[in-house]
């Protein structure tokens, strides 16, 4: 999920479960039943405790990755070729809405960066797909900066 405040930034978490910081967006699976609509509303709420977004964008196509073969584990076999719906959020809160202190934590951090930082940001093995969102929603970035300027 890719959540906008009104400068264009988009908020990324740090990762609970890595000594080293490991920054991604907030993601989530999809239930049986659920659009990936629901799921991503569900999914904010769930990892980073605000319901104070809309969906603005929902990206035109599927995006995947695979864990490399060097990364053994539990993770890897329960995570092989992921396929990514990509949801654009403008964040309708404060930055006080957000509470990291969930049911279960997964992050210990956030912070908004610009879209075109998230690249840099993300484990090499995800990169295209980070790089895919930057394509995907830099008109929506601009959209809403028009919007709120």
């Amino acid at each position: 999920m890719l959540l906008f405040n009104s400068a264009g930034d988009v908020l990324v978490a740090e990762r609970n479960d890595m000594e080293e910081a490991a920054w991604q967006l907030p993601q989530g699976g999809i239930d049986k039943g659920e659009t990936a609509e629901q799921a991503a509303l569900r999914e904010l709420e769930e990892e980073i405790g605000t319901a104070s977004a809309q969906i603005i964008a929902v990206a035109s196509k599927t995006v995947s990755y695979d864990w490399p073969a060097n990364k053994v584990g539990e993770r890897r076999k329960r995570w092989r070729g992921q396929c990514i719906t990509l949801v654009a959020l403008k964040f309708d809160g404060d930055d006080d809405d957000i509470n990291l202190e969930t049911a279960n934590p997964e992050f210990r951090n956030w912070k908004w960066v610009s879209l075109e930082m998230l690249p840099r940001l993300i484990t090499p093995f995800k990169r295209q797909v980070y790089e895919y969102a930057v394509r995907e929603f830099g008109l929506v970035r601009d959209k809403l900066r028009q919007l709120n300027s």
